[in-house]
């Protein structure tokens, strides 16, 4: 039995429910959609409170983030299967509930995770930094996410028992965007809990603009330099994190000020060119790098 529980915010959700709705019509076992929506503008509110009539549907008078929301599905799912998927998911495959129904029926207690792909064609060059770092980071195929399962975590498709969740929620400090899946899959690996990745993926349908995913890796940065205290600086949450490990490799050469000094005066360059959607992958982890160095710094923090 699996209870699908979809977070939203400021998405029309009507393709995803659509799709959902035909699928979990043909599944042999009991299926629910638990939606709840995170403090949504008006218009999407109406819109999706009217297609979700028939099902579990929640209104939040306060966004409580993405880590808390995930949390908050435990008081209403009522399957013992918990099927999260992001709302601006497009599921592609016609198999694609019946793929997670024959997993679990194999898997006792099962975190499995279907992974994420990215439409092939190009969008416009306003959108191009995310498309391209999702094509080429983001969107694994199973057997090399199950090389490192921990690591490839995500949360935007993934099933979980209520079992396993009750006992490892998410981080509710982080209430800002970024890497909330990298510490829940870091303390499921601490707990010894196995994680299994399927070839079940969704598509990311809603690509943001080069400005948007900038914004919003620099705040996932700073969300992890958070989590470097929340963990203690555990070396082992440090080696399964690239950028991390580069860091402390360059700090052990004394080469932190080098870089430090490179990205002070490369910033406002590289900057530019990204939200031009000039986008070299390489560059784009030197930038994440500097905004790292240069939050440690602000902050203080022990490193």
């Amino acid at each position: 039995m699996i209870s699908v529980c979809i977070p939203i915010y400021n998405f029309n959700i009507s393709p995803l429910l659509a799709e959902l709705t035909k699928q979990l019509s043909r599944a042999d076992i009991p299926v629910e959609l638990v939606l709840i929506d995170d403090c949504s503008s008006i218009e999407f509110k109406r819109l999706n409170k009217s297609l979700c009539k028939k099902h579990t549907y929640i209104e939040l008078e306060k966004n409580i983030g993405r880590a808390s929301i995930r949390n908050l599905f435990l008081q209403y799912a009522r399957y013992e299967n918990l099927l999260f998927l992001d709302c601006d998911s497009q599921i592609v495959l016609d198999d694609f509930l019946s793929n997670y129904i024959d997993s679990i029926k194999k898997t006792p207690n099962p975190i499995i995770c279907g992974g994420r792909i990215y439409d092939p064609k190009k969008p416009e060059r306003n959108k191009i930094l995310h498309w391209k770092y999702g094509m080429h980071r983001e969107s694994k195929p199973s057997n090399i996410r199950n090389l490192y399962p921990s690591k490839s975590f995500m949360t935007n498709n993934f099933l979980i028992s209520k079992q396993i969740l009750s006992e490892i929620k998410f981080d509710e400090r982080l209430n800002e965007y970024g890497h909330e899946d990298t510490l829940f899959g870091y303390q499921l690996k601490k707990k010894g809990f196995a994680i299994k990745h399927i070839e079940n993926p969704v598509l990311n349908g809603d690509i943001e603009s080069n400005i948007e995913f900038l914004g919003k890796t620099e705040k996932g940065i700073h969300n992890l330099i958070s989590i470097l205290n929340y963990v203690d600086f555990d070396k082992e949450f440090i080696s399964d994190i690239a950028i991390l490990r580069f860091y402390y490799r360059m700090k052990a050469l004394r080469l932190i000020w080098w870089f430090g000094m490179k990205f002070y005066f490369l910033r406002p360059l590289l900057k530019y060119m990204f939200r031009q959607g000039y986008v070299n992958l390489w560059l784009f982890d030197f930038y994440k790098l500097g905004v790292l160095i240069k939050g440690l710094k602000i902050n203080r923090i022990k490193t």
